[in-house]
C-alpha cells in the first residue's frame, strides 16, 4: 500500500511530482521565478479527511470543490500573496468579471464543454479579487495550439479525469485504508479501550453490511456498507428483482441503503446550505428565479429559490430533476453569471 501511495504521489492527475516537474520546466522556459509550495497538510485535512468523513455520513462529497476553496485559494493565494503576489492565475476554464454592482463572479467560459465554474462557486470576494483565469477565453483546443507554438512539454499532456488520489476509483478500499491509517496512527498499539487511548479518541468504525430496504421498509437483501453507495446508482448492488432497481436514500442512523425505481429517484425539490453568495449578495427574503446545477455533469434546471432559514435555501424546479445527491454542491446561475450556490442536504 505505501508502494502504490507512492506511486500516486508521483504520478498522480494535477498533485503529483511528474506535474511539479513539469511546471518547474515550463517556468525555466518562461525565465520566470518558480516556488514549490507544499500544501500536503491542508490537502489532508480539508479534503481527504472530508472525503472520509462525507461519506461515513451517507453523503457524497465533491473533492475538488473542497481543493479549490481550502487548498488552491486560502492557503496558495494567502502564501502568494505574502511572497509580493498580487495575484493568483489559473488554469480553470471560467471567467471573472467584476459586475455593475460591485461584485465579483464567475461567468461561464467561452467553450461550455470545458466550463469549471460549478467547481469554483464557493470562491469568495476577497478570493476572486485576486484571481486571474485568462483560459477562460479559450477552448482547449486553441490552449493546446498556443502551448505547442511555446514548445511547452504539457501541450498534449491528457487531460486528468479521476480524483488524483484515487486514480482506480475505489472509493471504499480508500476509505477502509484511511480509517485504519488513522486508527493507527492515533491509537495505542494493544488497545486497552478508549480510556486508556493516550490521544483520548474513539476509533473511527467502517460501516458494516447492513439492509437493502424498499420505501416501506421490506428487506431485500445485504449490502456491503454504506460507503458502497450514491444515490441513483444503479449497477453493482446485486440485487436480482426483476427489474431496473436504484439507490433512492442511504440511512447512517440504521445502516440501511433504500432500493426504489427509476422515477423514485425523481425530485422537484431540494433544500441546501453553506451558501456563497457571488453575482449577488443574498435573497433578502425575495424569491428568485435561477438555473440549478446539481452535480459537474448536470446541464442545468430552471428553479425557484428562496430562504427557509438562517444558512438555507429550499429550490423548487419546474420539472423534477434526477438524483439530487446530499453532499454534492447545487450551484444557481443567473445567465452566463454564477449567482450562488451551496451544499445539498
Amino acid at each position: 500500500q505505501d508502494e502504490d501511495r507512492q506511486t500516486e504521489e508521483e504520478n498522480g492527475g494535477c498533485c503529483g511530482l511528474s506535474a511539479v516537474d513539469d511546471a518547474r520546466r515550463v517556468a525555466s522556459k518562461l525565465e520566470i521565478p518558480y516556488y514549490v509550495m507544499n500544501f500536503k497538510k491542508e490537502f489532508r485535512k480539508y479534503v481527504m479527511d472530508y472525503f472520509v468523513d462525507e461519506y461515513l455520513n451517507a453523503r457524497t462529497p465533491n473533492p475538488c470543490i473542497a481543493c479549490n476553496r481550502y487548498v488552491k485559494w486560502e492557503a496558495l493565494l494567502k502564501r502568494s500573496l505574502d511572497i509580493g503576489a498580487d495575484y493568483i492565475a489559473t488554469g480553470h476554464y471560467a471567467r471573472i468579471e467584476q459586475l455593475p454592482n460591485g461584485r465579483f463572479a464567475l461567468r461561464k467560459s467561452a467553450t461550455a464543454e470545458k466550463d469549471q465554474t460549478y467547481a469554483l462557486y464557493s470562491l469568495t470576494q476577497e478570493q476572486l479579487s485576486h484571481t486571474l483565469m485568462p483560459v477562460g477565453e479559450f477552448t482547449k483546443d486553441e490552449i493546446r495550439a498556443m502551448a505547442r507554438e511555446l514548445d511547452f512539454r504539457t501541450a498534449n499532456k491528457p487531460d486528468s479525469q479521476e480524483i488524483c488520489f484515487i486514480p482506480d476509483h475505489d472509493y471504499a478500499r480508500f476509505i477502509e485504508e484511511e480509517i485504519e491509517r488513522e486508527n493507527r496512527e492515533t491509537q495505542l498499539e494493544s488497545c486497552g479501550g478508549c480510556a486508556s487511548c493516550e490521544t483520548n479518541k474513539p476509533c473511527r468504525q467502517l460501516p458494516g453490511p447492513g439492509n437493502f430496504v424498499d420505501r416501506e421498509g421490506n428487506i431485500l437483501g445485504q449490502h456491503q456498507g454504506i460507503t458502497h453507495y450514491t444515490i441513483g446508482q444503479r449497477k453493482g448492488l446485486g440485487l436480482a428483482m426483476g427489474h431496473p432497481v436504484f439507490v433512492v436514500e442511504i440511512r447512517p442512523d440504521t445502516n440501511e441503503v433504500v432500493i426504489g425505481s427509476n422515477e423514485d429517484v425523481f425530485t422537484d425539490r431540494l433544500i441546501c446550505d453553506k451558501l456563497n453568495w457571488m453575482a449577488i449578495d443574498g435573497l433578502h427574503g425575495k424569491e428568485r428565479e435561477v438555473v440549478a446545477k446539481i452535480r459537474y455533469s448536470h446541464k442545468g434546471a430552471p428553479c425557484r429559490i428562496r430562504e427557509i432559514g438562517e444558512d438555507l435555501v429550499e429550490c423548487r424546479f419546474l420539472t423534477p430533476v434526477r438524483a439530487v445527491t446530499p453532499g454534492q454542491a447545487v450551484v444557481f446561475y443567473d445567465g452566463d453569471y454564477v449567482a450562488g450556490g451551496g451544499t445539498i442536504r
